[in-house]
């Protein structure tokens, strides 16, 4: 499979075996990622190509972080010593493939942000603001918003 960053400038390929993913709610992650849970896809180093490096954050004294340095893509977690690492799931082309199936920090995970399935939700391309001022930018709504892939934007 492959992935990147949001801006191109970072991408890998990894062998993935399998389609288990979890949810990290640490708080290491959660302030490294600016949200309240990580989605993680957990594989050998060895399956892990960089095809265009990412900068590394030492983010603790046995852990390190691969992330973008031009758009500030968080790409995964990584311990200083072991053979495994993380790649977080949006990070890949494909992430739609991935399925949760546990949760991991648990102590610091925020159980109203678990199930948001009764809240309203907004698409993208309904939201009229943010349609004219990607069309006025681009000539058009760019790859991946539009279809309900894309983050909804604030409704002020």
């Amino acid at each position: 499979m492959t992935g990147g960053c949001a801006c191109g400038k970072v991408r890998f390929e990894a062998e993935v075996d399998n389609d288990e993913a979890y949810l990290c709610h640490c708080r290491m992650c959660q302030r490294a990622t600016g949200s309240v849970s990580i989605a993680f896809k957990n594989l050998p180093q060895a399956k892990v190509r960089w095809l265009s490096g990412p900068d590394w954050y030492d983010s603790s004294p046995i852990a390190r972080r691969p992330y973008c340095r031009e758009c500030g893509t968080s790409l995964g977690f990584q311990f200083k010593e072991g053979e495994k690492m993380d790649l977080t799931v949006a990070a890949f082309d494909e992430p739609e493939r991935f399925q949760p199936k546990w949760h991991f920090g648990a102590e610091s995970l925020h159980e109203a942000w678990l199930d948001t399935s009764s809240l309203p939700r907004h698409r993208t391309e309904e939201h009229k603001p943010l349609v004219e001022k990607r069309i006025a930018a681009n000539g058009k709504m760019p790859n991946g918003l539009g279809n309900g892939s894309g983050a909804t934007p604030s409704l002020k």
